[in-house]
């Protein structure tokens, strides 16, 4: 099996990373067998994890592309132009699994359908991990509205998912899926820490549910 060739994860994201540092922990370890990130790529320049990624041993290779410098250096393009952009900079790498993990931009046609016809027609799946349950919160914000509406006394519970990603936000096959319960009198930030611990599991559980149904590791 040493021979077997490493399984190919681009991660993209936009902040700290920490998301990102639970995936680049499991690499190549049980949790994530014959697995290697070989690109971080953020849509903020500032983004954190782009430091994790340089400073991890050895050096994941990083790229970085905003949408407003880019609109603004190419008159005439529009954001799906630059979806389609971040999409060709991805493939470069021969990603066999696309994560984000914790990417604040929602990609268009332009990327997933440059992504969907790539790897010789077949495709690279794409997941997301979203802090909320299936159909409940899409979109920004998710965790400070989940607490909210506990305020609210509407929810007693919310959660965290991982799924494929689809044209329509937060809408595509749940993969993994965790309830995490509020607690009365807990502060936003205790509930937040307390889901993202949950965050760091089950984005390695997804990422390698994919994997071995995209490139399965032989059985010794």
């Amino acid at each position: 099996m040493s021979d077997f060739p490493s399984r190919r994860i681009a991660v993209l994201i936009s902040g700290s990373g920490t998301n990102l540092q639970a995936l680049i922990d499991a690499q190549k370890t049980p949790a994530l067998p014959h697995a290697e990130i070989v690109l971080v790529f953020s849509n903020r320049k500032a983004a954190f994890g782009l430091t994790r990624a340089a400073q991890t041993q050895p050096p994941i290779p990083t790229g970085y592309l905003a949408l407003q410098p880019y609109l603004k250096a190419n008159p005439g393009k529009t954001r799906d132009d630059y979806d389609a952009e971040v999409a060709r900079r991805i493939l470069e790498v021969r990603p066999d699994l696309i994560v984000l993990a914790g990417w604040m931009h929602v990609f268009a046609e332009g990327f997933l359908d440059l992504v969907g016809q790539a790897n010789g027609g077949k495709g690279v799946p794409v997941i997301n991990l979203h802090p909320a349950l299936p159909g409940a919160f899409d979109g920004t914000n998710a965790i400070e509205r989940a607490y909210e509406a506990f305020q609210k006394g509407e929810i007693e519970h919310s959660g965290v998912m991982v799924h494929r990603v689809v044209k329509d936000v937060d809408r595509g096959e749940p993969l993994v899926v965790r309830e995490v319960p509020l607690t009365k009198g807990e502060a936003l930030d205790d509930f937040a820490n307390r889901l993202h611990a949950v965050e760091w599991e089950i984005i390695v559980q997804a990422t390698k549910q994919i994997l071995d149904e995209v490139l399965p590791v032989p059985v010794s």
